[in-house]
């Protein structure tokens, strides 16, 4: 296993796959593990040098108290892309979003293209609703509610139907997958803090921005406030709930194939 290692000391743990083509970071969501992106990076890793990462706090990464913050897992992959080889095309998806936005802003030059999926720029009412009682959940010891909750809302009802054994499985290993849960519910609070809309129309750099037919936790009208708020950025819709890259790995490989090219015609 390959770890990047912070300037606190916390290591970050990333993988590789693809020998050629264009470098490509994917930043997978408020879960932290890059094996989330396992079905996108078999998609796409002939055609790209690919590094997938895992957030700190959470997959096969240190797990420290604290702080946690959006900008501070930016750092972590500006740092990881700085000392893997440098600038790189950034694929981020829900708060993998979020920190391709704050790379975008804090970290320009590692940052080729953006591509920002089912995100958000600003938690609105709804979103600090439904986040706070999530984290409330892992608060009070309940890691099993909360991972059942998180599959409901997060996969289309025949996922769930399908996948109901490998679902029901995570539910009873979440208390051990989620640990510690204070740093679970502090990597979900961090999310409340997360607002940069007004800044993103600093952002020069190509970026696409794509959203979910059917996301009900990060809804399109949400994401497509990011897009609206970036000069010249581009909106595409796949379909699918909000983990579609999971679920339907083929919508969003198929957006950074048709993406990634124009990109690098925009930058030559």
């Amino acid at each position: 296993m390959a770890f990047f290692v912070a300037a606190d000391g916390c290591r970050i743990h990333y993988e590789t796959f693809g020998a050629k083509g264009p470098r490509l970071v994917l930043i997978p969501g408020l879960g932290g593990d890059g094996r989330f992106w396992a079905g996108v990076a078999r998609l796409l890793e002939a055609d790209y040098r690919l590094i997938v990462t895992d957030h700190r706090g959470a997959g096969r990464s240190d797990r420290p108290d604290g702080p946690y913050s959006i900008p501070l897992i930016a750092s972590d992959v500006a740092g990881l892309l700085a000392q893997t080889g440098g600038p790189a095309h950034v694929v981020g998806h829900s708060t993998g979003g979020a920190v391709a936005q704050m790379l975008a802003l804090d970290h320009a030059d590692l940052g080729l293209s953006y591509t920002i999926s089912s995100s958000w720029a600003r938690a609105d009412t709804r979103f600090r609703n439904l986040f706070t009682a999530r984290a409330e959940l892992l608060e009070a010891g309940m890691a099993g509610a909360y991972q059942r909750l998180t599959h409901v809302l997060c996969h289309e009802a025949p996922y769930l139907a399908t996948h109901a054994a490998e679902l029901e499985a995570a539910v009873a290993s979440a208390s051990r997958t989620l640990a510690p849960l204070h740093v679970a519910a502090a990597r979900l609070r961090m999310l409340l803090d997360h607002d940069c809309l007004d800044g993103l129309a600093k952002i020069a750099t190509p970026v696409q921005v794509v959203a979910a037919t059917g996301d009900v936790l990060t809804p399109p009208a949400l994401t497509q406030t990011i897009a609206d708020a970036i000069p010249g950025a581009r909106y595409a819709s796949v379909d699918g709930a909000h983990f579609h890259p999971l679920a339907r790995p083929e919508g969003i490989a198929a957006v950074v194939h048709r993406f990634i090219p124009e990109a690098e015609q925009q930058i030559s």
